[in-house]
């Protein structure tokens, strides 16, 4: 029976746990998975342009021995052409998978309702699962029990933030989500994790407040404005002004790293010198991408592979 990704919300510890450790192991040992897709051919569907996750999927693919055919919709909905339903069911027929990145989680929804291969969420409105194993694979590789790490999202609360929280509380860590008022993340979304964090052992802070940062081991930030939101920056430049990650605030939180998901825009929501210093884990996290994809990947698609010595 296929297995969809399109928001962790439903993995357990466990399940969470060993994703994390098959990344590693695909990172140390690529030579050993260089046939874990032969013969498989994955079709990307992005409705949102992408630097980083389009060309992590397609060389991470192809590392793994698999094909990528990337579908442009031109930066425009899927539906209108044909019904996305219709869409998922034809390529089910010659793909093994679809990576869709879109603006709507529902339409994810009606691409695994009617694919039948599994169809990974590489981005859409509610979740950015792909990232979050991308966040803390670089996490545990820095620190070796994540539960005993305070994470802190400043920022917007939005896709990342809902996937930063469900997959961290999983696993033990403390997050620590800070967006001022009017942005913060999704109520729903607060009492499902509030709900795995109870499961798990994890712990759940949502504050508007920046001191509750305090502490931490890793500050995280995003832009202040999503993809596609045509708000002007000169709009909240000054409600989000004293959430500004940057050498300041690592100091008076303690935190020896920072994370930012990128696009970054230096200097605004995290500074430029921040992002070159040594407490950046930036590229780390963004090489991190495909090693975490190319483990969901190999989970969903190829769970049984004997990788070579």
């Amino acid at each position: 029976m296929k297995q969809d990704l399109l928001s962790f919300k439903d993995w357990t510890a466990d399940q969470l746990h060993n994703l994390l450790a098959l990344a590693k192991t695909i990172k140390n040992n690529p030579a050993g998975y260089r046939t874990a897709l032969d013969g498989k051919s994955i079709v990307a569907l992005f409705e949102k342009p992408s630097l980083r996750t389009r060309v992590s999927f397609d060389i991470g693919i192809n590392k793994l021995g698999g094909h990528m055919v990337y579908l442009d919709s031109q930066s425009n909905k899927l539906a209108g052409r044909e019904d996305v339903k219709d869409m998922g069911a034809n390529l089910a027929c010659w793909a093994d998978a679809i990576v869709s990145r879109v603006f709507a989680h529902s339409t994810l929804e009606q691409l695994a309702e009617s694919a039948k291969v599994p169809v990974i969420n590489a981005l859409c409105d509610m979740y950015h699962p792909c990232q979050a194993v991308a966040d803390y694979l670089t996490i545990s590789e820095n620190y070796d029990d994540l539960s005993k790490v305070k994470l802190a999202y400043i920022g917007d609360g939005n896709n990342v933030t809902h996937s930063l929280m469900l997959v961290g509380v999983a696993l033990g860590c403390e997050v620590v989500v800070i967006t001022p008022e009017g942005y913060e993340v999704d109520e729903n979304i607060i009492k499902l994790t509030q709900a795995r964090a109870q499961q798990f052992g994890g712990k759940l802070t949502v504050s508007t407040d920046i001191n509750a940062a305090n502490g931490s081991q890793v500050l995280y930030t995003d832009t202040w404005l999503s993809m596609g939101d045509e708000t002007p920056l000169a709009d909240i430049k000054d409600t989000f002004a004293g959430y500004e990650i940057n050498e300041a605030l690592m100091e008076k939180t303690g935190a020896k790293y920072v994370l930012h998901c990128q696009p970054a825009h230096r200097d605004l929501e995290i500074s430029g010198s921040l992002i070159d210093s040594e407490a950046s884990l930036l590229m780390q996290q963004a090489e991190n991408r495909m090693h975490g994809q190319n483990a969901i990947l190999v989970q969903l698609l190829a769970s049984d592979f004997e990788p070579r010595n």
